[in-house]
Formats: C-alpha cells, structure tokens, sequence
C-alpha cells in the first residue's frame, strides 16, 4: 500500500476541482477514489433520446465568479458555451408568471394583485415585527400569508418534505425582503422592480450537457482516479480508508467530498460525532425525462401544485439548443408509478438545513481537520453548494497546499 500524498475521496466537481488545482500547482502524488464507473457526481450526463441528460437535475455554471470560469474553461474553453439570461418561470394554477415571483404579480389579474399587495403589506418584515424561529412562520413573515400559502410553503414541502420546521431559518437570510413599494411599482408599470434571482446570467454547453466539463478534467488528471471504489471506512489516526472489496488505500491528507453516512466505520472518531451523523438530512430525488418540447421560453419552471409530484423541470430545448424534450425532478417520496420514459435516482440530492446542522457539522470538520482530513463540496461539509462555489472553495484550499 502505497502512501500518498493527498487521498481524495469522490471525483464530482469538489474532488475534480481540488485534484486539477493540485495538479496546475505542480503536485502529483494524489488519488482519487470514485465509486462510479465514471466521473462527475451529481453533474454527470448522460445520452436520452438523441441529446445529453443531466441526470442530477438541472446544472448551469453561473458567471458570477471570473477565477472560476478562467479554470474550468482551460478544459472546456468559452467557445463551446452558451450564454444566457436566466428566464424562469412558476406554473400557479396552470399560468405561468415569471420568477421572482413578489416582481411579477402584475402578470395576473387585477383583483389576485390587490390581494397579493394586500398582503404583502401585512408581512412582518415590512412590518417591522421580529423574525420568528419556525421555518413556516419566517416564510410568512417574509412573503406575506398569500404568496406563502399559494408558492413558497407548498413549493418547498414538496422540495425538502412535509415536516418544514424541522428546518431552520439561518440559511434563508440571503432571501431579499418582499418591498411593498416595489410590488406595487411592479404593478403600476408592468415590469419587475426587484432583486435579481441567483444565476441571473449563466453558460450552458453548445453541444453537450453539463457532465462533459467533468469528463473532461477526469481525463486531464492521466489515470489517478480508481473508479469503482466505494469507500465504506475510514481510519483518522493511520489515515487508511478500506473500500466495499477491501482494498486499501492511504494518504498524508484525506480530502473528503463523499457524505459521512456513506462510511461503514469512523475508526478514531469519538462516539458522540459518530452519532450525530445518523441526525444529518438528505432528500433523495428523481429525475425522469419526458419527450415533448412546451411552449414557453423559460429555461425551468417551479411548480408549487400538490397535485403534481413534480416540483420542477428543466426544459432542455430552451438551453441544450437544438434538442427537444424536458425532465422532472421528484422527491423520491413523491414518485408516481414508473412508466417506459427514462429515470435516474439520486439518493444524495439535497442536504436538508435542519435546525442543528451548523453545530452538528462544525463539530465534525473541526474534528476532520485536526486530523488532517477535510471536508469539501456539497457533501464533504453538508451545505447546499452549487457547482460553481463548490470549484472555488475547492480551488483556494488546493492553494492552501501550495
């Protein structure tokens, strides 16, 4: 058994990003360990129906962070993206009205608007009244009772699941505050006065999906990924991790992106922490293909409809330019019956931010770090992390190594 370096445990976007800085740094004594048969995570892609599928949902690399683009289009350079102006939509009650949804209520009729301005008034943050803890009452304070009731609280319990205040409120103030002044400006001059939603602006492959960046830095990284390693335990004092078929392998640091619960046994980890994972949340979702083109110019739609299993879908026509078809994304709770159309599960979609989250896993990657294992990405320290933030924090602590 050979000693390395740096182990790192998964090959998505963290593990990929973290090994390609590495390697752009000058090191080479590190591995990685991937229990697929090919790299990518949540980010993969697969061929459907003559064109590529993102078989964890939806990803789009964001601009907002130039470093980051610079990286990743030394391995799928600018030219073979497309750029776009995000166009999103909610389906309420069978009409579409374009996200946000507070800036564009003047695209309903005149008497839903006066109930909606109604009670936007009455909202406790432009009320002035303290924000409260559970997470449906801060989403009545922060919206109103109506858009509540009508979008957000079934549109998220469909999401994350029915038990919503099982969830805390300390991730929700990125959310910008509902403006009364501003829904009513919206109103009177038909045209969205608000805050710009994340991925305001984002890069799509020409002619592939999303996946293919991630394939792309795999091959660039010249045979240091196993693949079909799952590992299921992990040694913090001889920094030996032992895989499903018994190999082992060990590293000088352990770079972790894979989610704990996936470890059989955390020898060294002190029995408190071992089992405060077991109150660590993941939803599980699936994502189901569905061959037909909509008529709308909106790249993916909420739907906050009980009714519906489905809480969203992504409309590859309007951003993989010249395919055809959509797909669902379905809480695994909520999945209908199977039919012939194409399905991928992903059991690790989501982490839940419930209530004791930040002390469970600021004790857990304090641990980890003293003992030169660290956390990184989505998994590694259980934060809802998209792609592009995920490459950066991956980027400055290979940099950290330097």
């Amino acid at each position: 058994m050979k000693m390395n370096k740096f182990l790192i445990l998964g090959a998505g976007p963290a593990g990929l990003s973290f090994a390609c800085k590495l390697f752009q740094n000058g090191e080479r004594n590190f591995v990685i360990l991937e229990a697929e048969h090919e790299a990518g995570g949540l980010c993969r892609s697969v061929e459907v129906d003559g064109s590529a599928l993102d078989i964890g949902g939806g990803h789009i690399l964001d601009v907002r962070r130039p470093e980051v683009l610079k990286f990743l289009f030394l391995f799928m350079p600018r030219e073979e993206w497309n750029y776009f102006t995000r166009d999103t939509a909610i389906n309420l009650n069978g009409k579409l009205i374009s996200h946000p949804f507070e800036a564009n209520i003047w695209q309903l009729d005149f008497d839903s608007q006066v109930e909606y301005l109604s009670s936007i008034a009455k909202a406790g943050c432009v009320t002035g009244k303290p924000k409260p803890e559970k997470f449906t009452d801060w989403i009545i304070w922060k919206l109103g009772e109506k858009i509540a009731n009508d979008y957000m609280l079934p549109y998220n319990s469909k999401m994350f699941g029915s038990e919503l205040d099982n969830l805390g409120t300390y991730w929700l103030d990125k959310l910008p505050s509902v403006s009364f002044e501003d829904t009513l400006r919206s109103c009177l001059e038909h045209q969205a006065h608000a805050q710009q939603p994340g991925h305001a602006n984002f890069f799509y492959p020409v002619e592939t999906g999303y996946g293919e960046l991630w394939r792309r830095m795999a091959k660039s990284l010249d045979g240091r990924i196993f693949y079909g390693r799952r590992v299921s335990s992990i040694n913090f004092s001889s920094h030996v991790v032992i895989t499903s078929d018994d190999e082992e392998f060990s590293g000088k640091f352990i770079i972790n992106t894979i989610p704990y619960k996936e470890f059989n046994e955390l020898a060294g980890m002190p029995e408190n922490l071992r089992a405060s994972i077991n109150e660590l949340k993941h939803t599980s979702v699936q994502i189901k293909y569905i061959p037909q083109n909509l008529d709308t110019s909106a790249q993916w739609i909420y739907y906050p409809d009980l009714s519906l299993s489905y809480h969203r879908i992504f409309l590859r026509h309007n951003v993989l330019l010249g395919s055809k078809g959509i797909w669902t994304e379905t809480h695994s709770a909520r999945i209908e019956a199977p039919d012939e159309n194409f399905a991928y599960m992903n059991e690790y979609a989501y982490p839940l931010n419930t209530l004791n989250k930040p002390e469970i896993m600021k004790e857990i990657l304090t641990f980890c770090r003293e003992n030169n294992v660290f956390g990184l990405g989505r998994w590694g320290e259980h934060q809802h992390y998209n792609s592009d933030l995920t490459v950066e924090l991956a980027m400055k602590l290979a940099d950290n190594f330097a």
